[in-house]
């Protein structure tokens, strides 16, 4: 099972129903990738995101979600060896999520659907992110693309 940690600073509240919304999106994506571990997932205005994009992804210009891959290793980061059975005492953190709140509602009004699939749909995404999956490349896209809409459509999130 997936532990997810959310936090809202956005000035706009998120009811109950969008929060429950999102976690049952993360756990079918858990469950369909068969992983656990623990999620922080950020929702914040364009500003914020912006900043985060320019910062870490070197685009300056805000964006609709960004992930932050804990078990990923970066360019200049040095190699840390660890023993298999001391990780089992230790949760597998996966990383952070951040959603852009007013880009959700943006792009569910140019794609032509709600804002509860948008909203989902970012989630799933920025969650495949965090696992490895990436959509550089056409057949990457692909796949990426695809597993996205079987996790929604096995929740009935459909556009």
């Amino acid at each position: 099972m997936l532990q997810i940690e959310m936090t809202n600073e956005f000035e706009e509240a998120l009811t109950d129903e969008h929060l429950a919304l999102v976690e049952k999106c993360l756990q079918a994506a858990a469950e369909r990738e068969e992983i656990s571990g623990e999620v922080s997932l950020t929702f914040v205005g364009n500003e914020r995101i912006h900043e985060l994009n320019r910062d870490f992804r070197g685009v300056d210009r805000p964006t609709d979600v960004l992930s932050f891959a804990m078990n990923e290793q970066g360019e200049d980061e040095l190699d840390i060896y660890v023993d298999e059975e001391d990780l089992a005492d230790f949760p597998n953190m996966l990383g952070d999520i951040v959603i852009s709140i007013p880009k959700t509602r943006e792009q569910a009004g140019d794609y032509g659907h709600s804002f509860e699939r948008e909203l989902g749909f970012l989630a799933v995404h920025g969650f495949l992110h965090l696992i490895g999956y990436d959509h550089m490349t056409e057949a990457d896209e692909k796949e990426m693309f695809s597993r996205q809409e079987e996790i929604l459509q096995s929740i009935g999130l459909t556009r």
